[in-house]
């Protein structure tokens, strides 16, 4: 079986890799699942996923929280956080079930944004949670 980190994680960066209006909106880069390393934005990337252990009495379950980060190039909040909106738009649109595991919920808790002030790039860090289940 595969850890429930790494299998929702490939669900939601195929789901994100195959919505053609995010890739546009990132330039034709893409979402990376760890900030890519001599790569300047625009891009997404999941920088954190946490997973802790919501089991039961009748049924063993995690409570994942993840931060993606969407970078851009420019120092504008109105174009990063187009980028955010659509990745939270397909990530809450999204089947992230499969042979693993069964999303039984995901929410978005929050969206903060930042100009960065040494290289002026604007981000986007959006706050994911969701709970699933494992297959069988």
């Amino acid at each position: 079986m595969t850890h429930p980190i790494i299998a929702l994680q490939q669900a939601l960066l195929a789901a994100l890799f195959a919505d053609a209006e995010l890739i546009a909106a990132l330039g034709g880069a893409y979402v990376f699942d760890a900030p890519p390393s001599g790569r300047g934005p625009p891009y997404a990337a999941i920088t954190r996923h946490d997973v802790l252990s919501r089991d039961t009495d009748g049924a063993p379950g995690h409570d994942h929280r993840l931060l993606i980060q969407c970078w851009h190039p420019e120092p504008s909040r109105k174009a990063v956080l187009a980028i955010a909106e659509r990745v939270v738009a397909v990530a809450l649109a999204a089947d992230l079930g499969g042979a693993d595991l069964i999303v039984t919920h995901m929410q978005h808790d929050r969206t903060d944004t930042a100009i960065d002030l040494k290289t002026g790039y604007a981000r986007a860090a959006i706050a994911l949670r969701v709970f699933s289940e494992p297959v069988g």
